[in-house]
């Protein structure tokens, strides 16, 4: 069952195959080069100024937290996303390539013989570091899947294999609290709007590569829902939250160092 569920990462996060023969590599741009469209003049006390249209540039603040615990969740956050965002980045780079090459081919057997090549060579590629991933890094993946690819990854699976594969690989996903169905709503979901503030500030600190979204949403919706949940958070809220979570450190202290001592 879990090497069902790493095949489906590997399968949305790997397909490099594909692209390592159909694209050439990309050359680096500038940061510093412009772009200019037609120039335009402006007058100024007689004298002529030239004018370029600039990039649109997101101004952001950072969050500020009333809650401690919220804080840091978004730390821990922050660490698994810029784990598992090139692979995500990199699922929506290589589908389209994918797509491209199965639509020239002209058989049945043809596609299904090119999709298990490629899956042959993904899962030895790729399969080492996502069997890696936690729980909860599985968890973002399969959410920026769907929002690199407009696809949820059940979705991706079912068109990639069958429906028939999509629902027990669903199946199996569950078994780890996961579902395969799950889509990026950062305007409804505060986990999800964690992430997408993550990801806009690691893009903007040259932290990661930026990448379009396939799906649309407002960010600015997103922070305004924030800022109503975590007002309207109990009073006890911090206390209840750190103690489960240092109860959670130190059953996961004890259960390490029963298994060192086995070990041993």
């Amino acid at each position: 069952m879990i090497k069902n569920f790493i095949f489906l990462l590997v399968a949305c996060g790997g397909l490099a195959f594909a692209k390592a023969q159909e694209t050439p590599t990309p050359q680096p741009v500038s940061k510093d080069s412009i772009a200019k469209s037609s120039e335009q003049y402006f007058y100024v006390d007689g004298d002529s100024l030239s004018a370029i249209e600039l990039d649109k540039v997101l101004l952001m603040q950072d969050l500020n937290f009333d809650s401690r615990y919220e804080r840091i969740r978004y730390l821990i956050l922050k660490r698994k996303v810029e784990k598992v965002w090139p692979y995500a980045k990199l699922a929506a780079e290589r589908l389209s390539v994918l797509d491209k090459r199965l639509a020239s081919l002209e058989t049945t057997n043809q596609k299904k013989k090119y999709s298990r090549m490629v899956e042959d060579y993904i899962e030895d590629e790729f399969k080492g570091e996502l069997k890696k991933l936690s729980k909860t890094e599985g968890q973002i993946l399969i959410k920026l899947i769907h929002r690199q690819t407009g696809d949820t990854a059940y979705d991706l699976l079912k068109r990639l294999r069958s429906g028939w594969s999509a629902f027990w690989f669903d199946k199996t996903a569950s078994v780890f609290d996961m579902s395969l169905k799950e889509e990026y709503r950062p305007e409804t979901v505060v986990d999800d709007f964690y992430v997408e503030d993550i990801l806009l500030n690691s893009i903007i600190d040259d932290k990661l590569e930026d990448q379009k979204p396939a799906i649309e949403f407002d960010y600015f919706a997103a922070r305004a829902h924030w800022k109503t949940y975590e007002k309207a958070l109990p009073a006890n809220y911090d206390s209840i939250q750190l103690a489960a979570r240092a109860k959670r450190i130190q059953e996961y202290n004890e259960k390490k160092a029963r298994k060192a001592k086995r070990n041993n």
